[in-house]
C-alpha cells in the first residue's frame, strides 16, 4: 500500500496560500490605483453628466 506524502501535500497546500496572498496583493494595488486617479482631479466615469444651471 502507498504511503501518504504528507510533505507533497503541505508545499501544495503553501503554493495555493502563495498564490491567493498574491492575488489579494495585486487587488488591493489595483483599486489603490484607480481611487487615487480618480482623487487627482479625473471625474468618475460612472456616465454621470453635471449639469450647469
Amino acid at each position: 500500500m502507498a504511503r501518504v506524502n504528507y510533505q507533497f501535500e503541505k508545499r501544495k497546500k503553501e503554493l495555493a496560500r502563495a498564490q491567493k496572498k498574491e492575488e489579494k496583493r495585486l487587488r488591493k494595488l489595483e483599486r489603490k490605483n484607480q481611487e487615487a486617479g480618480i482623487g487627482a482631479g479625473q471625474q468618475p466615469s460612472d456616465g454621470a453628466v453635471a449639469e450647469n444651471g
